[in-house]
């Protein structure tokens, strides 16, 4: 695979250079195995549409082609089930989630290293945090009926935002 910089020129970055040093979708660590793309997920609808709204450069124009965007302000029923299921970024910037490389947080890192972007460490760390939502899906299986997706709206949404496909749960 013959490596690619990309430069990144957004609100949050400016002139901030990485490498795609992996195929896209394909090369991750073994003990990472989400349920949905990035683009899937942005179709769906996760973060009230506001996510990914300056990163047109950043990403194939596909990605863009079916997501449900909010450019002015998240609004939560461009969410799939409809609620608000986020934390603002001032929280995760609180809690030590936000790394710099990613001042955007896990989607950020997600569709970075979807696309081939890989930085070992915090790579591990991503997924680590991303591992440990999967407590959230045992508890959806544990109060749920199978394909109730009534049941626990707003858990349900915070999966999707971790990339697990809670409607199949």
């Amino acid at each position: 695979m013959q490596q690619r910089t990309i430069i990144v020129n957004d609100r949050m970055q400016r002139g901030y250079r990485y490498i795609l040093v992996a195929p896209v979708g394909r090369s991750f660590d073994p003990d990472f195995r989400p349920d949905l793309t990035p683009p899937e997920m942005l179709h769906l609808g996760v973060f009230g549409g506001k996510y990914m709204t300056d990163c047109g450069d950043e990403f194939p124009a596909s990605w863009f082609a079916k997501a449900k965007l909010s450019p002015e302000r998240a609004d939560a029923r461009l969410n799939f089930f409809g609620v608000a299921a986020s934390q603002p970024l001032s929280v995760w910037r609180r809690k030590g989630w936000i790394h710099p490389d990613d001042p955007r947080g896990w989607f950020q890192w997600y569709c970075r290293y979807y696309r081939g972007r890989r930085l070992p460490d915090e790579d591990a760390r991503q997924i680590k945090r991303w591992a440990a939502i999967r407590r959230h899906v045992r508890q959806l299986q544990a109060n749920c009926e199978r394909g109730d997706l009534f049941c626990r709206k707003r858990q349900r949404q915070a999966l999707l935002h971790w990339a697990y496909d809670s409607r199949k749960l």
